[in-house]
């Protein structure tokens, strides 16, 4: 019983822990987030992700490893029996995972909306490995079924197996990708807006960071700005870095990994880089005629310019000569005003509204969190002309999953990776993967009956034989060296046929082992 309970503690780690290392690698596009989360609390910049990563990856090769011995000794017909050892480790890997998964939902529980989004990507290949395995279980089920004694168990066993697998059959059912759509309604690639320029290779906020968006095709900058106190709307909310040299910390601190990467030159040029104005950057946008889009932080009630912060932005922004309409407006306070003083802005709102509220109001475009809509709200907006940037997308399978779902532009901390996306990773018909789907559950319903027959029909072959066919067969197969071994011991040893008359006055030669 004990036994048994440790075996179901076993599988249930495995799975959470599965499940955790799953969120934690699909998490990766916000790993940059989660370390300026940690970096508010403690002061002290680290990526946080390394040891988080290191441990569940040592943690799942682990209990991975026991998961596979569980089986083989399930196939051999013995108990688990872990060594205390073995139940520590368990134990540890269990507790630290709980308590792993319980601070997250109360520090950053939004990101766990990133599972559903990742498997709208993953979801098609992670039902074939899932159903792989599966089918390569019924080669241990099969052979547990055919050895048991009590039928009870055995319909058991068949019904829970079956059941799994009819489940895994029609997982499809529920599968819902935008990726699986047909190839000639592909919408056109969207245009990547460089969050905070391309902070992995310069420091964000910077000129330099934002002239190397642009050198990777960004089709526009996006930035935070907050009012100086004696000045106008011209610095980002950067206080650490407004004190300090951006581009010293940028390469001591190396937030991305990727200070390695860069040339003694560009070295050079990010060492000197400090945090830009507003005017330096619609200047540079006006240039390139890159779109901008920044978010106005209004400043404290006790700060002097509260209530004219609106007009110091407004004039930030015509000293800049930048086109109006090149600017991505988003502060909801005094819109109507703000559209009496530049109405060529574009009007943007950071909330999320219907598109009848967007268009009553005479606002164009949305700026939301990628994982604030979904794939039918993205193609709702999309059809009532309102066009919608979703922020922060890193990585290509999301970015091919956004793409898939109609969104017109994305604002990335990664435009040089991006930039190698000119298609989206993954497309598929809607016949092709029904095709692909059927295919896969005939050949592994195949695989499972052939299984299932094969280990009754092996069974049945050992009941054929007696007891004493299988003892003699044993003894033919024990090789000719051994028994003229056992000959010459005879031999030597003195001992002879022994000649006894029988009654009717005749010898009998009696052997001494008819065995052989």
């Amino acid at each position: 019983m004990w036994e048994l309970l440790w075996s179901l503690i076993l599988l249930f780690t495995f799975c959470l822990l599965l499940v955790w290392f799953y969120f934690w690698w699909e998490a990766r596009n916000d790993y940059n987030e989660f370390n300026w989360f940690l970096y508010n609390r403690s002061g002290e910049w680290s990526d946080g992700t390394v040891p988080i990563l290191a441990t569940t990856a040592a943690g799942f090769t682990y209990i991975a490893f026991l998961m596979v011995l569980a089986l083989c000794h399930i196939a051999l017909g013995q108990q688990l029996n872990l060594h205390w050892l073995h139940k520590i480790g368990v134990t540890a890997a269990l507790l630290t995972t709980i308590i792993g998964v319980i601070s997250i939902n109360q520090t950053w529980g939004h990101e766990w909306d990133v599972i559903p989004i990742s498997l709208q990507a993953t979801g098609p290949f992670l039902h074939i490995g899932a159903l792989a395995a599966v089918t390569a279980l019924s080669w241990i089920v099969a052979r547990q079924v055919v050895h048991a004694e009590k039928t009870k168990f055995q319909v058991v066993v068949v019904l829970l197996y079956f059941s799994v697998l009819l489940g895994l059959y029609m997982v499809p059912l529920y599968i819902s990708s935008p990726c699986i759509m047909d190839r000639s309604t592909l919408k056109p690639r969207p245009n990547v807006i460089g969050h905070r320029g391309a902070p992995m290779l310069a420091p964000e906020n910077t000129l330099w960071s934002f002239q190397r968006a642009l050198q990777m095709n960004a089709t526009g900058l996006e930035a935070d700005v907050a009012i100086r106190q004696m000045d106008d709307a011209s610095f980002f909310n950067w206080t650490d870095l407004q004190q300090l040299n951006a581009g010293q910390w940028f390469l001591k601190d190396d937030p991305f990994w990727t200070v390695n990467t860069l040339s003694p030159r560009e070295k050079d040029l990010i060492a000197n880089q400090s945090v830009c104005s507003l005017e330096q950057l619609l200047k540079l946008a006006s240039y390139h005629n890159s779109t901008v889009v920044f978010r106005l932080r209004r400043p404290p009630l006790e700060h002097p310019r509260y209530h004219s912060w609106i007009n110091d932005t407004l004039q930030a922004v015509q000293r800049s000569g930048v086109p109006q309409s090149l600017v991505m407006w988003t502060p909801d306070e005094h819109r109507a005003q703000v559209r009496q003083l530049a109405p060529a802005l574009i009007q943007t709102s950071v909330d999320k509204l219907s598109p009848q509220s967007l268009e009553k109001s005479g606002i164009s475009r949305l700026l939301l969190r990628y994982d604030q809509a979904s794939t039918q709200e993205i193609r709702n907006f999309t059809h009532s002309n309102i066009s919608l940037t979703l922020y922060t997308v890193n990585e290509p399978w999301l970015y091919s999953v956004l793409w898939c779902s109609e969104v017109s532009s994305v604002s990335s901390a990664a435009p040089q990776i991006l930039k190698k996306v000119p298609y989206p990773i993954w497309l598929m018909s809607p016949d092709e993967y029904y095709l692909m789907w059927i295919s896969a559950d005939l050949i592994s319903f195949a695989v499972v009956i052939g299984i299932f027959i094969f280990q009754k029909y092996r069974m049945s072959g050992m009941y054929s034989y007696s007891p004493e066919q299988i003892m003699l067969s044993a003894a033919v197969r024990r090789s000719s060296r051994d028994i003229n071994v056992m000959k010459e011991k005879l031999i030597f040893s003195g001992e002879s046929l022994t000649l006894t008359p029988d009654t009717r006055g005749t010898c009998t030669c009696l052997p001494l082992f008819d065995v052989l």
